[in-house]
């Protein structure tokens, strides 16, 4: 019999790869909206981006309907950052706060807020006790931020996501499932990625990292919700002045 856990992985897998083929034959909107321009220079689709959001989001509700509402919602923030916010120079948390204290409410701080109360609802729902419901959205909102700060380079992002995201695969029970999720959906779409010829984008970068972060909760208790709960913040705080520092460089 095949397990969860492999069944979790194949549907994530077949479900990121069909979404994406079908958005890349049909182009909603004409394809210069799916369209960027890569750290090279060289024109790449959005397409894997949706496409892993709703495959990661719908494989997770199957293991755990909160995980699945987590990742949909980060893969929803991420998009409207990826269309409302194509045009803004703007990087890091810094500066959307920054644009928030002046009045201005960037689709990067939508997205920064957003993610922020999807992943706190998702720990109420996931853990039982105040301070573990906490730790939780801290866990699951942060490793989608850290993941989506890792995106600026071919393959990073879902590269990184496998790697950590193995380990998980050898825990059992709701964590391996949601391990396989992340795993799987990151797998369908590395080769493209790594190709440069499709990139995740926002949309697909903090779905992972939502789902990377529900795997995370699922297989850990307190001490474990704590460590990791370190661990994304100071990937984020670190991966938000090294983005800052890179911007700067290139003006």
């Amino acid at each position: 019999m095949i397990s969860r856990t492999a069944t979790s992985f194949a549907l994530a897998a077949s479900l990121a790869r069909a979404g994406t083929a079908g958005l890349r034959a049909l182009a909603p909107g004409g394809r210069a909206r799916w369209e960027r321009r890569n750290h090279a220079g060289r024109t790449v689709g959005l397409y894997p981006g949706p496409a892993v959001a709703v495959a990661a989001a719908a494989a997770a509700a199957r293991v755990r309907p909160a995980a699945g509402l987590a990742v949909l919602a980060a893969g929803v923030c991420g998009a409207y950052d990826d269309v409302a916010g194509a045009g803004d120079g703007r990087r890091g948390f810094r500066a959307h706060l920054a644009a928030l204290r002046g009045g201005e409410v960037t689709s990067g701080a939508v997205k920064l807020f957003g993610i922020s109360a999807a992943g706190l609802a998702a720990g109420a729902l996931l853990k039982q006790r105040p301070l573990d419901r906490f730790l939780a959205g801290v866990v699951i909102a942060g490793a989608a931020h850290a993941v989506n700060l890792l995106d600026v380079r071919p393959g990073r992002a879902a590269g990184a996501v496998l790697a950590l995201g193995a380990p998980g695969l050898l825990r059992g029970g709701p964590g391996a499932e949601l391990a396989a999720v992340t795993t799987g959906a990151a797998a369908a779409v590395l080769p493209e990625d790594l190709g440069e010829r499709m990139m995740l984008g926002d949309t697909g970068a903090h779905a992972l990292g939502a789902a990377l972060g529900t795997a995370v909760v699922a297989s850990n208790g307190r001490a474990g919700l704590v460590a990791h709960a370190a661990a994304v913040v100071v990937a984020a705080v670190y991966g938000d002045r090294a983005n800052t520092r890179q911007i700067h460089s290139c003006e």
